[in-house]
């Protein structure tokens, strides 16, 4: 598809363990592409990199996981798990009967990616995994987000106005990524609450033993001086993996605001993972790209 022309875009929804998923299409073809974003941040985040691997000519989904977004936010904790996650994202590629496609994602969304290529290999073109949070970042995720649990659930009566009142800002107000901030602070705190409880209740991702088992191509995407997505998460995944390889962004933001270089490796990858020579599926070398 011609970079200098829109790509196509679509909203559209389906049911999976009887609740309603959101999720949105950039683009056209064959070369299918799903992302999905992080912890309590809705998939619009994902949507500049969508347009731009639409450009380059890729099909690509952005998937609401449940409690996100503009999917469904049950009350209950036992619906979220990072398992449970997946199988909503393999649901979405049975809903529009695709085989296969590179699945890719950022922290949350990185480990739903992982545990995707776990319970269904198959279905793995490739992935992409962004600042994934493994045993190296566990405790820093659990002092994080420890207090965002207890505030949610204990101070529930006074964030509801809140939320509310935030909900009546405009987006046309506000710009793109400030829309995203509001977006996770601006939902039902009682949802998010248990969002959060069913996480901290269920395993993280696949377990190294079982991610060394993955043999799609992989491009992971690291930074530094971030506790809850170590880089040292990020190596680990590059020695586990046989087919991975590292693009070491130059710190959390560099995707999302100056995403030029980022976006290409990624691009590029994408290509790659649709070429006739990866059908073969042979190991390849490592390499770092700075």
């Amino acid at each position: 598809m011609p970079a200098n022309r829109s790509p196509h875009v679509l909203e559209g929804t389906f049911t999976n363990r009887g609740h309603r998923l959101a999720y949105t299409e950039f683009g056209e073809g064959k070369r299918w592409v799903l992302l999905m974003p992080g912890l309590l941040i809705p998939a619009l985040m994902q949507e500049h990199l969508a347009i731009a691997l639409a450009a380059a000519g890729s099909h690509v989904l952005t998937l609401d996981p449940l409690g996100h977004g503009r999917s469904d936010r049950p009350g209950d904790m036992k619906e979220y798990s990072i398992e449970s996650f997946a199988h909503d994202a393999i649901a979405l590629l049975d809903h529009l009967d695709i085989d296969e496609a590179v699945i890719g994602g950022t922290s949350l969304g990185a480990n739903v990616t992982l545990e995707v290529a776990h319970l269904a290999p198959g279905r793995v073109r490739g992935m992409i995994v962004e600042m994934p949070v493994l045993e190296n970042g566990l405790v820093a995720s659990v002092i994080a987000f420890g207090p965002l649990l207890v505030g949610l659930h204990f101070g529930e009566q006074l964030l509801r106005p809140v939320a509310a009142a935030l909900r009546r800002i405009p987006r046309w107000a506000v710009p793109f990524w400030g829309n995203i901030v509001l977006d996770a602070v601006r939902q039902e705190p009682g949802p998010s609450a248990a969002l959060l409880r069913g996480l901290f209740f269920s395993h993280i991702a696949p377990h190294s033993a079982q991610r060394r088992e993955l043999s799609m191509p992989t491009l992971v995407i690291g930074h530094h001086i971030d506790p809850v997505h170590p880089f040292s998460d990020a190596g680990m995944l590059l020695d586990e993996l046989p087919r991975a390889r590292l693009v070491e962004a130059s710190n959390i933001l560099e995707l999302r605001f100056w995403p030029e270089r980022v976006t290409a490796e990624i691009a590029a990858f994408d290509a790659e993972c649709w070429s006739p020579r990866a059908v073969a599926r042979t190991r390849r070398p490592r390499r770092r790209t700075a």
